[in-house]
């Protein structure tokens, strides 16, 4: 997009100076991927990249990802070089504390990166469902003569994304999704920590893409900027994705690192760095770039102009279509619509009024039959579990592409079987903005998502996942699938909201919270068995994570309580009938219903008192490990801390000790060991 430049060395060489000068003050971080992509950079972000250096939140911008991220001195240069507000300094800073030039990219800290690249593979997984998001608000939005959302998504990956298993998900999904506008760009230099990857990395990566679908441009040289070039403007007149295969040496330059593992992940070393100034003529001390370089890689008045255009063209897309403009604007800022507390408060009171016992999966359907009609934006999918996870809804047919590529404007994606692939693509989906993403699976498969949702934890950004059939309550599936430790490893990864929802209501108030909580993800762990609604006499406290569902006096003892239950899901339940039993005996026990313990723990110390009183003692009931319930001072735990078994579910709970007598058995020896 910027204007070309007529001495690409010296722009590529001003990558490599700044990266391994900033390797080398560190003296940590990875010079060898900058060094080695500076000319695939050149011809990308100097002769292609939609982009304002000013605004780097301009909403028809191209996307960028560094998926490589430990390169991350490539993007540092590049938005240092071309205009972006990341000076000098923070350059020199890099790796270092509270500094925006984080050891590898990280969304929100550096402007101009879109997504933070870390674990390797997920940035290029990300950059599927920026693609995904760009073309499903264009189907959406654009109208004849005005094509409002028109804009490519570009993702630089080397060999260890395409060693991480999840690339493979991702490649069949774009493919299969026709996401003609995502064009990758591999950095093919046959090195990696460990040294030549070919002993143990032998796909052949042109074919193993063409059977994705993909457009693949093989054997171009890295080197060679206009090659590179050419490979980008083939590639954009494709009607599938592109993956562009550049041939380059790491650590290019250095005269004795460059094609070796010693260029990867160490610092070139004073001798070396002084020996590769000398070989690629640069003349110029530590950090000093010279002011024909900064020219050239200038680009901020060719995106000003290409911004100033996009907002004359979305002011005409207005006047023409005023109602799609101002709703295109809300969901691209990530705000609700006006109607929609009002649209919360009339779902929960039609579901507190009917008060059904079904299946909280079941509950959660429900709610989204309401929230998918109410929101255009939710956009839904499961992992080849729709009919369990029940995440479809009347208002979400499922997504369908033609032959053409043109998509049927369902909101329900068929994932497959693809359950970390589907976690990291709703992450860039949510990223692109525009569309709030949910998808659902089992929970014990959240196993396979983790890494996807911690990183959607550590970006803030608003996803959704439903995990259903929660528990040993799923039954003959047996321990393979019965989740034990999964709530709990949830509930560890700082910035998730995990809901355990008891009843429907409950259930209203997760979906509810989680659609609201602009920063951070959700996860919903769902029953598969049927949940009895359990009355209350308020719903205010749902919204707080925990509240007192109900008192010694609400089961005929004008007694005040001498234990409290805390209890989740399913076993609520338990915890009512427990304090029944309980309640014959003279016991005055409160029941507690925590559907979020991370929401709890943010509420006030008063609040927090006023449920979990000081000086009552307290039982935890829940069908999970017990560990995380200690911090609540509980005196007993009704869990369990082994596997579980293959039997119908209620045989289970029986063997396992989730009964109400075991619960009421257990507040009594806790009662009778205070005394």
């Amino acid at each position: 997009m910027t204007a070309i430049a007529s001495n690409t060395s010296l722009m590529a060489n001003a990558i490599r100076a700044l990266s391994m000068d900033a390797v080398q003050q560190a003296n940590s971080g990875h010079p060898g991927a900058p060094m080695g992509m500076a000319e695939i950079a050149v011809a990308l972000w100097g002769r292609h990249l939609k982009h304002n250096p000013a605004n780097p939140h301009w909403a028809d911008r191209d996307r960028f990802v560094l998926s490589n991220g430990h390169g991350s001195m490539l993007i540092y240069s590049l938005l240092h070089l071309s205009g972006y507000d990341l000076p000098m300094s923070e350059l020199r800073n890099f790796r270092q504390l509270h500094s925006k030039t984080p050891g590898h990219p990280e969304v929100g800290i550096t402007p101009g990166v879109e997504t933070t690249t870390g674990p390797l593979g997920q940035g290029f997984t990300n950059a599927v469902g920026l693609a995904l998001a760009e073309k499903l608000l264009a189907k959406e939005f654009n109208r004849d003569g005005h094509a409002i959302v028109d804009h490519h998504t570009y993702v630089f990956l080397g060999d260890g994304c395409l060693m991480e298993g999840i690339s493979h998900e991702a490649a069949g999904l774009a493919g299969a999704w026709k996401l003609n506008k995502l064009i990758a760009l591999y950095d093919d230099n046959g090195i990696s920590i460990d040294g030549k990857v070919a002993p143990w990395f032998v796909d052949n990566t042109p074919k193993r893409f063409e059977a994705y679908g993909w457009n693949v441009i093989a054997k171009v040289d890295g080197h060679d900027v206009d090659a590179v070039d050419k490979a980008i403007a083939q590639a954009k007149k494709s009607d599938k994705p592109t993956l562009i295969c550049c041939q380059t040496t790491i650590g290019k330059g250095s005269p004795n690192r460059a094609g070796t593992a010693k260029a990867h992940g160490e610092a070139l070393g004073p001798d070396e760095i002084k020996l590769t100034r000398e070989a690629l003529g640069w003349g110029h001390e530590p950090f000093v770039v010279p002011e024909e370089a900064y020219e050239q890689w200038d680009a901020r008045q060719a995106g000003l102009q290409a911004e100033t255009k996009w907002v004359d063209a979305f002011e005409a897309y207005a006047k023409a279509h005023p109602e799609l403009a101002v709703d295109l604007v809300r969901r691209l800022d990530g705000e609700l619509p006006k109607n929609w507390k009002q649209t919360v408060a009339d779902t929960l009171a039609a579901t507190h009024a009917k008060a059904e016992t079904v299946a909280s999966r079941k509950a959660s359907q429900l709610a989204l039959e309401a929230f998918t009609k109410a929101l255009p934006e939710l956009l839904g999918g499961s992992a080849d579990l729709t009919g369990s996870n029940l995440t479809n809804t009347s208002s979400t047919p499922a997504l369908r592409f033609d032959d053409k590529g043109e998509s049927n404007g369902g909101r329900h994606i068929n994932y497959g079987v693809r359950e970390f692939g589907m976690a990291a693509i709703m992450n860039g989906v949510a990223l692109h903005g525009g569309y709030l993403p949910y998808g659902g699976t089992f929970l014990t498969f959240s196993d396979y998502s983790r890494n996807a949702i911690r990183m959607a934890a550590l970006m803030k950004q608003r996803v959704v996942h439903v995990f259903t059939h929660d528990s040993i309550g799923l039954g003959e599936d047996g321990p393979t699938h019965q989740s034990i430790e999964h709530a709990a490893a949830l509930r560890l990864i700082p910035g998730l909201d995990v809901w355990r929802p008891a009843d429907t209501t409950e259930t209203v108030v997760a979906w509810a919270s989680a659609i609201e909580s602009k920063s951070r993800p959700s996860a919903l762990l769902l029953s598969r068995q049927n949940l009895t609604y359990s009355p209350k006499a308020s719903l205010d406290g749902i919204a707080k994570g925990a509240y007192v569902l109900a008192e010694p006096s609400e089961v005929g003892l004008k007694k005040k309580a001498q234990a409290v239950i805390i209890a989740t899901g399913s076993e609520v339940q338990l915890a009512l009938h427990a304090q029944l039993q309980l309640a014959v005996q003279g016991i005055a026990v409160r029941v507690v219903s925590m559907p979020s313990n991370s929401v709890f723990d943010r509420q006030s110390v008063d609040y927090k008192a006023s449920v979990l009183p000081d000086g009552l003692p307290r039982i935890a009931v829940e069908m999970g490990v017990t560990d995380g319930w200690w911090k609540y001072g509980c005196a007993a735990v009704v869990g369990i801390d082994s596997y579980g078994e293959s039997a119908p579910a209620g045989v289970l709970f029986k063997h396992f000790g989730f009964t109400s007598e075991n619960v009421a058995d257990t507040v009594r020896a806790v009662l009778q060991k205070k005394r």
